[in-house]
């Protein structure tokens, strides 16, 4: 399988999303990116719109579901949002969709900051491997894999995006 060019996508994605805020009439969006590849998205996505407002970024480690069985990832920061979450319009920004739960941990994050009068999900892949029910508002890209496979951004720039098998990272 040959994976698409991030860049590509974040040029469509642009195009998609400022389509998709016209239509819900929406005109000074709050961009979220959720830590790392998220951030690097957001970036490029706002590079893309020529959006200057500030970034938020946000790291879920806290909020995930699976903390007690996987314990703190050594990278953990905290989120910083330099704007008020309540009554704006946010556009959460991740780097890959698979299961939903990093986006649940980030839905349940920014509530405690106030309530958002609406989120865009916008997603550079959808794995559609959704464990939860849910689909980004703006995707770059749908990429059905393996069970044992998985995707990896890389940047942030240039951003790049790598296939990894399981079977044998373990092997190693």
């Amino acid at each position: 399988m040959i994976l698409p060019d991030p860049s590509a996508l974040i040029r469509q994605m642009a195009v998609d999303l400022r389509a998709h805020l016209a239509r819900r009439q929406i005109e000074s969006p709050r961009f979220i990116g959720i830590r790392t590849g998220g951030v690097w998205v957001a970036q490029a996505l706002q590079d893309a719109l020529h959006d200057d407002s500030p970034l938020g970024t946000l790291d879920v480690s806290f909020y995930r579901d699976d903390f007690s069985q996987n314990g703190l990832h050594p990278q953990v920061r905290p989120s910083e949002l330099p704007f008020e979450i309540e009554g704006q319009h946010l556009v959460l920004v991740d780097d890959v969709l698979m299961s939903g739960r990093t986006i649940r941990a980030a839905l349940n994050e920014l509530f405690d900051y106030g309530r958002p009068a609406s989120v865009t999900l916008v997603c550079l892949l959808d794995l559609d491997a959704g464990e939860l029910p849910i689909r980004p508002d703006v995707v770059g890209a749908s990429l059905p894999l393996a069970a044992e496979q998985r995707i990896k951004l890389t940047g942030p720039a240039p951003l790049a995006l790598e296939r990894q098998d399981l079977t044998t990272a373990s092997a190693h």
